[in-house]
């Protein structure tokens, strides 16, 4: 089985990217054919901005068909397949950690956010204001005046800023809604991140976080509409899927990497959440 092929940004077509940041318009890439993208991930953040079109992209095993006035958030590392049909028109944004995280800390936190989730559909009026920012990035970057890094790291703050705005306008704010909520809940994304292979029980996570199992419920419940336990089993899960498709290993060994001693309850685990061994999952995706 061949692995899934990580792309990186400095690899891409050098007539539209620089080493960490670009900004593209789409439709002179789809005028003729559909763009086709097998089972791939990247190392840098991928924002792709659907103004009109149609077909199906797939992100970390989750199916979404495209509609106009969609935009795809991913983070470096996730899985995705594409299928953007011709005609389709849009923007394509690439960066890498770097070029944002080094403007200011309130990015960091806009995208932190976002990354929560991958599909936005947004309505025209909310998509139009995106694409004006998008549109004054296109320019600056096609110019490159003296000053038009720090232009464009400005442009992308914006960008994340009004999707935020567009996002909070659809959805009903949630009972737990202040910046404690928000803050504990991406430390909690953030520790899971960091401690999967050793930490799988809620208590544990609490005990880092310094809360109550109840008030940890309550934040994600508000904000995520799920539990701590289904986050965490969804994480496992989601790394599970990736190594069974990034690498060749066996089952067994990808059991230890996730840190169960004992493979068969790996497999079972697996089985649960998802109706399928990992052997079959991994031969359906072959």
């Amino acid at each position: 089985m061949k692995d899934i092929p990580v792309r990186k940004i400095n690899q891409q077509d050098e007539a539209h990217l620089s080493n960490s940041y670009s900004v593209r318009d789409i439709a002179p890439l789809l005028a003729k054919n559909d763009m086709i993208q097998e089972l791939h991930r990247h190392d840098f953040f991928y924002i792709l901005i659907i103004k009109k079109g149609s077909g199906q992209h797939d992100i970390d095993f989750t199916h979404c068909t495209i509609q106009d006035h969609t935009v795809f958030v991913m983070r470096p590392g996730q899985v995705h397949r594409l299928d953007l049909k011709v005609k389709s028109t849009g923007y394509l944004i690439q960066f890498k950690t770097d070029f944002l995280y080094s403007h200011n800390r309130t990015s960091q936190n806009h995208l932190t956010k976002l990354i929560q989730n991958n599909t936005y559909r947004l309505e025209p009026e909310g998509f139009t204001k995106i694409e004006n920012i998008i549109l004054n990035a296109l320019k600056e970057y096609a110019e490159k005046e003296k000053g038009y890094q720090e232009v464009l790291k400005a442009n992308l703050s914006i960008f994340l800023v009004e999707l935020l705005r567009q996002r909070q306008k659809k959805i009903t704010p949630p009972v737990a809604t202040g910046s404690y909520a928000q803050e504990k809940l991406e430390q909690f994304l953030e520790l899971i991140e960091a401690n999967i292979t050793t930490h799988k029980q809620v208590s544990q996570y609490t005990d880092l976080l310094h809360i109550s199992s109840y008030q940890l419920s309550t934040i994600t419940k508000s904000l995520l509409n799920k539990t701590p336990s289904e986050i965490i089993n969804g994480h496992i899960i989601l790394e599970a899927k990736r190594q069974l498709l990034a690498t060749s290993s066996q089952v067994s060994q990808i059991a230890y990497n996730l840190g169960y001693e004992d493979p068969s309850h790996f497999t079972r685990f697996f089985k649960k959440h998802t109706k399928a061994s990992p052997e079959i999952f991994r031969q359906n995706f072959r």
